[in-house]
């Protein structure tokens, strides 16, 4: 018997109960998180009512369902006195869920039964993320401006998605809440997790195609994980080894998408790389398996899962999924030898194996991320500036006119992808 065999039969005679809770009290150590979980709960319910509509109209873009809830001394260990949610174009969004994938129970599961974790991070105009607690969807707070601007983006943003069929690389907005607490007013908008929740992610790109300004600081290189940038990916020499067949797919979907983004003069995107290191994952599995500290809880966790309500941490999807990446790209999982690393076509939608005769053996997670800057007056000062201090090379400069930004982008990943 192997080591690795040995540390899992001796595993799996431990078994360690979790006790869940069985009526959702929406606890969380934030209320505004405990207002996002009642809220999304109360509009799932309340849209399970309402009469699915043979096709979309204007008027379903501009609408919204709101809901003030006002307790006196009822409930105050879990959830604020005073609060109202309000979402943005419920109909639309469950179209795009559906367009997606993704069942509406399934989503109000994942953010509902327990409360949202923090990302850590931060991104333009200092937004703050969440994950699901399953890691399945992220939860990334807007300003009002940003609200204004998803509502003029969604309108060309689901004609998009029903044309490609859901084969796209662009963000998958799943629903958009305003929750007000204590009279502030907070905005946030969910989406589709990017990465695995099941696969470690090793190192993280955010590109672009620019080189002026695009590296990681000193201080983004301290973190555990830090989402490095162009001109590292190059000083790395790093490669995305997908083969030809995968490579010409993939982009025909990114050419489709900077054109789709380029005609609403759209800038200043990124695709966002994680790569998930199947030698280096395998080597670390048995190394903690061989020390006992391996994943213990698994089996018995999916097994007591079953005895309470709701879905457990498996999320099964109701829907057939649409022809996102996952289902033209995705080939053999073998690549990775352990199960814990198989991809699950359902749920990874944006990973791409490497390919045979690959120099190394990696799973690529691949999405647009930060599309909705738009080429204004600001974007265009913004150019000048850096124009008159770094010089006329619009090829190093980030900031750049549209037609020309996706141009660039499209040339850079094109060399990267072998």
């Amino acid at each position: 018997m192997s080591v690795v065999q040995g540390g899992l039969s001796k595993l799996k005679k431990k078994h360690i109960g979790v006790k869940r809770q069985k009526v959702k009290l929406f606890r969380a150590n934030e209320p505004l998180l405990s207002v996002l979980m009642w809220g999304v709960n109360h509009t799932i319910n309340e849209l399970s009512h309402v009469t699915i509509p043979v096709m979309l109209l204007p008027d379903d873009f501009r609408a919204y369902s709101k809901v003030k809830v006002d307790n006196h001394l009822f409930n105050k260990e879990n959830m604020p006195s005073h609060f109202k949610i309000k979402e943005y174009c419920p109909l639309v969004f469950r179209n795009l869920r559906e367009r997606f994938g993704i069942d509406d129970l399934d989503y109000k599961e994942s953010m509902t039964r327990s409360q949202p974790v923090s990302a850590d991070a931060s991104g333009k105009s200092n937004a703050g993320f969440y994950y699901s607690y399953d890691k399945l969807f992220i939860i990334k707070t807007l300003t009002s401006e940003e609200v204004e601007r998803m509502h003029s983006f969604l309108k060309h943003y689901h004609p998009y998605v029903v044309e490609r069929h859901g084969k796209t690389l662009l963000p998958q907005y799943l629903g958009m809440y305003r929750l007000t607490v204590d009279g502030d007013e907070h905005y946030v908008v969910a989406m589709r997790n990017v990465f695995s929740n099941h696969l470690a992610t090793h190192r993280k790109f955010d590109l672009k195609g620019s080189t002026v300004d695009r590296e990681a600081s000193d201080k983004e290189k301290e973190k555990d994980l830090p989402t490095f940038k162009d001109n590292d990916f190059v000083k790395e020499r790093t490669k995305i080894y997908i083969g030809d067949e995968a490579k010409d797919k993939l982009l025909e979907t990114l050419g489709a998408d900077v054109d789709f983004l380029t005609g609403l003069h759209l800038m200043d995107y990124s695709l966002l790389l994680g790569i998930h290191d199947c030698t280096r994952a395998e080597r670390e599995r048995e190394e903690a398996i061989a020390s006992g500290t391996g994943d213990v809880n698994a089996e018995e966790e999916d097994e007591d899962a079953e005895d309470s309500e709701g879905a457990g941490n498996t999320v099964t999807w109701a829907n057939t999924p649409p022809d996102s990446p996952h289902s033209l790209l995705a080939r053999d999982t073998s690549l990775c030898q352990y199960d814990a690393a198989a991809i699950i076509p359902d749920l990874d939608i944006y990973a791409i194996p490497s390919s045979e005769g690959a120099p190394v053996r990696e799973i690529y997670f691949i999405a647009l991320i930060d599309v909705l800057t738009h080429y204004g007056v600001k974007k265009q000062a913004a150019k000048a500036a850096k124009t008159l201090k770094h010089g006329s090379n619009v090829d190093g400069i980030s900031t750049c006119d549209p037609e020309q930004y996706g141009k660039r982008f499209i040339e850079f990943l094109s060399k990267a992808i072998e």
